[in-house]
């Protein structure tokens, strides 16, 4: 977040003295400088504005620029050390089926799907997140990355039957602990959805559970749409085993509760280290000071004064 400041605020209180003076100290000042002055300038108000227009310009630029008038480019470095999550989604021909959404019927299980995740992700600023897309196999359309615009930019481009027909769930959990094993995040997470059943996997399960307890990594499952078409026990025993959790989600809706679940349970508790750009701009007012200045004095010695 970009903003204006004052380094040295202060500084800006003598600008009511100035102003103060320039009412009460007039009367002062013309006796130094000439006993009878307030003769002379009944007659020359216009010619006398000027000079004390300049004066005025010049103390208080001065003020202005001693304040240290500062442009602050606020922006956030994540540690990385927080949360690392990959998302894994099912992009099978299953996921073509329309009527997941209540509210607009004509969208397929993958649209809403897409939709549902970019506000997952958008949520999640201070954590590194992957993608996986899988079908008949598993590839990562993401490394891990803080970049969650990305991300969410990234899923505009996905379409049905990318990854092929058939649904790999055992390799889509083989490749996001893959991608999650080197990371040094103090939380690991794999949020898989699916709408199927693992008719294409090549890893077997026990290598895939194995690797989660050995890199300590968290599964979560989501089985979305009709019942009968999901291994539900297969996901609930996937979850519990890595320290996870199942979820069901019969539509749009529910679906949307489940993710905002998942975000409340794995809660990211690392905060941004600030860092704070400056840009001084103290040199414009002293440059207007010295300028007004300039002139006072250039009028006064053309008077004689």
């Amino acid at each position: 977040m970009d903003s204006f400041a004052f380094e040295r605020p202060l500084w800006l209180y003598l600008i009511i003295l100035v102003v103060i003076c320039a009412y009460k100290c007039r009367a002062k000042e013309s006796a130094i400088i000439f006993p009878h002055i307030d003769l002379l300038k009944k007659a020359a108000d216009l010619k006398s504005f000027l000079p004390e227009f300049l004066k005025f310009t010049a103390l208080i630029g001065t003020i202005v620029a001693l304040a240290g008038p500062v442009f602050l480019d606020r922006s956030v470095e994540v540690k990385r050390k927080g949360h690392a999550i990959v998302l894994a989604i099912d992009a099978s021909g299953s996921m073509r089926e329309s009527g997941f959404d209540r509210n607009n019927l004509s969208l397929s299980k993958f649209d809403v799907v897409k939709e549902l995740v970019k506000d997952f992700v958008k949520k999640r600023k201070n954590d590194n997140l992957g993608l996986i897309v899988f079908g008949s196999f598993a590839y990562v359309a993401s490394p891990l990355t803080f970049n969650n615009d990305v991300i969410a930019k990234l899923l505009d481009y996905l379409d049905i039957g990318i990854a092929g027909q058939k649904t790999a769930i055992n390799d889509a959990l083989f490749e996001s602990i893959h991608l999650l094993k080197s990371s040094d995040a103090k939380s690991k997470v794999v949020i898989l959805l699916t709408d199927g059943i693992d008719t294409a996997s090549r890893t077997p399960i026990d290598v895939v559970m194995k690797m989660a307890k050995k890199y300590h990594v968290k599964i979560y499952t989501i089985g979305i749409g009709d019942r009968r078409g999901i291994d539900e026990n297969f996901l609930k025993w996937v979850a519990k085993r890595s320290g996870g959790a199942y979820f069901y989600a019969p539509n749009a809706s529910v679906l949307k509760r489940v993710y905002e679940k998942i975000d409340q349970l794995e809660a990211s508790k690392i905060k941004g280290a600030h860092f704070v750009k400056k840009e001084q701009l103290y040199q414009y007012p002293l440059f207007v000071a010295v300028l007004a200045l300039l002139f006072f004095i250039y009028i006064y010695s053309k008077r004689g004064i």
